[in-house]
C-alpha cells in the first residue's frame, strides 16, 4: 500500500463566492451582487493561474522560463484581485454585522478572508516575491536530473531501486541519489519562509504554520498536541513494527541488528511507508498487474467508482490529464508526485501522475480518483462554489485513502481477477504490510514533518540547522538515521516535495488517517457487514450513497456534524488501533526476547 500523502490540488488559497440565491435566504440584496461578482471575477482569475500551474508541473524544460513567467503573471493576477484591499475591507465589513447575516454568508465570508490573507494587497509587493519565488522552485524542484551511478535516472527507477534492491550498497546509491537535489533548494526555501511569513502577517497571523493551522479552527500549540497525542496513541504498535524491521532487515542483510533504522535500508525514501518489506503470499498483486497495461490500470479504477454508483469521467479528464511516465530522454520534465486538480472548481478536472502496472500505482490511482470524485460530487448548483471543497483538508486524504485501502484488500482483488477467487492468503502478512504503510507512516506525517515544518516557520530554524535538525526528528519520530554523516552541505528534508510546493500542512494526512479506519470500520460492519480486514466494496451502491453523504456536502457544514451524522460517532484513533489489534499481538509474541530501542517520546 502506497501511502505517499499524495499532494492533491485543492486550491485551499482559493474557491469562488456563491452564486446567487444559494447561500439561504438573501438578506442583503447588495451583498448577494457582491458575492456573485466576485464569483466571475475569481472563476475567470483562477482557471487561468491553475492553467499556468498544470503547464509549468507537466512541461519543465531545464533553463527555459516561459512557464514559469506565465504562471507568476497569472498568479500575481488572480492575487491582485482575492487579496485586494477592496475585497478585504468589504468582507470585513458584512462581518462586522454577522448577526444580519444567514450562516452560509458568513462561513463564505470568513473563507474569502482566510484566501486573503495569503494574498493580501496591503503587502503587494511581498506577495509578488513570493509568487516568483515559488514558480522557480517549482522549475528547480522538478526538473533537476537524478542521476545514479553516472547515469540519469527518474524518480520512479530510484523508488523501484529502494523497494526491490537486497544489496546494501546498490540500496546505499540509490538513497544518496534520491538526496541529490536538496542542496539546489535550500536558497529559494529560506527565501520562500520569509516571504510566507511576512505575507500572512500583514493580516495578523503570526507566521506561515499558525496561518494554516487557522484553517481547522485551532492554534498550533493545540495542532502540535493533537498529532503528539496521535503518535502516542499509536506508539505501542509502531514500537514493535521498528523492533520487528530491526531484526528482520538485520537478517535480510546479513549485518548485526542496529539500534535505529538506517534510512537506506527502508524502502521508501523518507522511510514513510515500508509495505514493500513483505511480500504477501497468495496475494501477488504485482504478479498479476505486470500482464496488464498502465492504461488498464486506469480504467479500472474508474471502473470501482462508477459500480458504486458514480459517473463517468468526463472526457475532458482523459483528454486534459498526464496519467503515464515520459520516456528517461524526453527533452522535457514534469512533476512525478501524484496528485488530482481542480482547475475552475467545476467540471474541469484533471491527475498527474505516472502510472505503471505495479501495487504501488494501482492503489495510487483509486487514491487520486478519491479526489477527482471528491471534486466531482461537490460541484453541483446548490453548494455555493466558495464551499466547494473537503469538510476540512483530512477529509479529501481520508477518503482517498480509504479507497486505496479497499481497492488492495483480498476480497476486492479476488472479485476483479487479480488473486484467485480460492486462493489462500497469509492474513497476518497482509495485516503487517498494512501496518508498514498506515501505522509508520504517522510518526513521519504527525511527527518529523509537521515538526520540521513548525520549527522552519513558526521557530525560524536558522539554515546552519536545517540536517541537523531533520535528523533529530527522524531519529526522534520515526526511529531512524542516515546511513553516514549528514552535514549542512545537504538539505534532506527539502528532497520532499510538500516542503517546498504543499507547505505547513503535512499533519492533515496524519489526521486523515484516523478519519480513514474510522469511515472503513463503519462501511464493513454497519454496510457490507464483513470483516473490516477483507472487504470489497465494488458493485456495492449503498457505499457509494454512504460515500456521497459525506462527499456532496462540500463545505457547507461543519465536519464534525457530517462525520456524526454519517458514522454516530466523533473523529478518534479508537477504529484504527482496533484494526491493528491481532497484528500487535502477533507482533509482541514475534519480538519476546528482541531488545526495544524506539525512543520514548
Amino acid at each position: 500500500m502506497s501511502i505517499r500523502c499524495t499532494g492533491f490540488r485543492l486550491l485551499t488559497m482559493g474557491v469562488l463566492a456563491c452564486q446567487p440565491g444559494s447561500a439561504g435566504t438573501p438578506g442583503n440584496p447588495e451583498l448577494q451582487n457582491y458575492l456573485s461578482e466576485y464569483a466571475r471575477n475569481y472563476q475567470r482569475l483562477t482557471y487561468a493561474s491553475q492553467l499556468a500551474e498544470w503547464q509549468s508541473n507537466t512541461h519543465i524544460i531545464e533553463g527555459d522560463s516561459t512557464n514559469a513567467v506565465r504562471t507568476r503573471q497569472a498568479n500575481q493576477a488572480l492575487a491582485r484581485y482575492v487579496g485586494s484591499n477592496e475585497n478585504i475591507a468589504r468582507i470585513r465589513g458584512y462581518l462586522k454585522e454577522r448577526e444580519k447575516l444567514t450562516a452560509p454568508e458568513v462561513r463564505q465570508l470568513e473563507m474569502m478572508l482566510y484566501f486573503a490573507a495569503d494574498k493580501p494587497q496591503s503587502a503587494a509587493d511581498i506577495v509578488a516575491q513570493r509568487i516568483a519565488a515559488e514558480a522557480a522552485q517549482t522549475e528547480k524542484l522538478y526538473g533537476f536530473q537524478f542521476r545514479l551511478n553516472g547515469k540519469p535516472v527518474s524518480a520512479n527507477a530510484i523508488d523501484e531501486s529502494l523497494r526491490v534492491s537486497r544489496k546494501l550498497p546498490a540500496r546505499l546509491a540509490a538513497w544518496q541519489a534520491s538526496k541529490e537535489v536538496g542542496p539546489a533548494l535550500k536558497p529559494g526555501i529560506l527565501r520562500l519562509r520569509d516571504l510566507r511569513n511576512r505575507v500572512v502577517g500583514a493580516l495578523g497571523y503570526p507566521d506561515y504554520f499558525g496561518y494554516q493551522v487557522s484553517d481547522y479552527g485551532i492554534s498550533s500549540e493545540e495542532m502540535l498536541r493533537l498529532t503528539d497525542d496521535l503518535n502516542r496513541y499509536l506508539r505501542p504498535l509502531y514500537r514493535e513494527l521498528h523492533t520487528w524491521a530491526r531484526y528482520e532487515l538485520a537478517t535480510r542483510y546479513n549485518v548485526p541488528v542496529p539500534e535505529q533504522l538506517p534510512a537506506h535500508w527502508l524502502p521508501n525514501r523518507w522511510g514513510q511507508d515500508w509495505a514493500a518489506l513483505v511480500e504477501v503470499k497468495g496475494l501477488d498483486v504485482n504478479g498479476a498487474l505486470a500482464r496488464h497495461s498502465a492504461e488498464w490500470v486506469m480504467k479500472q479504477g474508474e471502473e470501482f467508482y462508477r459500480s458504486i454508483g458514480f459517473d463517468s469521467l468526463p472526457a475532458s479528464f482523459w483528454e486534459k490529464s498526464s496519467l503515464y511516465p515520459i520516456p528517461d530522454n524526453s527533452p522535457y520534465k514534469k512533476n512525478t508526485h501524484a496528485s488530482a486538480w481542480h482547475l475552475d472548481l467545476d467540471r474541469d478536472v484533471r491527475s498527474l501522475m505516472s502510472v505503471e502496472p505495479n501495487r504501488e500505482w494501482y492503489e495510487t490511482v483509486h487514491h487520486e480518483l478519491g479526489h477527482v470524485y471528491y471534486y466531482m460530487s461537490y460541484s453541483r448548483p446548490d453548494v455555493p462554489l466558495v464551499l466547494r471543497q473537503g469538510a476540512n483538508r483530512a477529509y479529501h486524504e481520508g477518503i482517498g485513502s480509504m479507497m486505496g485501502l479497499a481497492s488492495l484488500q483480498r476480497r476486492f482483488l479476488a472479485g476483479r481477477k487479480l488473486v484467485a477467487a480460492n486462493a489462500k492468503v497469509d492474513s497476518v502478512a497482509q495485516l503487517l504490510q498494512e501496518a508498514l504503510a498506515y501505522v509508520v507512516f504517522i510518526p513521519f506525517a504527525a511527527g518529523t514533518m509537521t515538526r520540521f515544518e513548525h520549527a522552519l516557520y513558526a521557530e525560524r530554524l536558522p539554515a546552519e540547522r536545517f540536517n541537523q535538525k531533520w535528523w533529530e526528528l527522524t531519529r526522534k519520530y520515526q526511529g531512524i538515521v542516515p546511513p553516514g554523516p549528514r552535514d549542512e552541505r545537504w538539505s534532506d528534508a527539502l528532497t520532499k516535495t510538500h516542503i517546498n510546493d504543499d507547505p505547513a500542512q503535512y499533519y492533515d494526512y496524519a489526521l486523515s488517517y484516523a478519519l480513514l479506519f474510522q469511515l472503513h470500520d463503519h462501511v464493513a460492519r454497519k454496510i457490507l457487514k464483513q470483516d473490516p480486514h477483507d472487504t470489497d466494496y465494488y458493485g456495492n451502491r449503498e457505499v457509494g450513497d454512504f460515500l456521497k453523504r459525506l462527499m456532496e456536502p462540500g463545505a457547507t457544514r461543519p465536519w464534525r456534524d457530517v462525520l456524526r451524522e454519517t458514522t454516530g460517532r466523533e473523529l478518534d484513533g479508537k477504529a484504527m488501533v482496533a484494526y491493528f489489534e491481532p497484528l500487535y499481538l502477533w507482533l509482541q509474541e514475534q519480538n519476546r526476547g528482541r531488545k526495544a530501542t524506539l525512543p520514548e517520546l
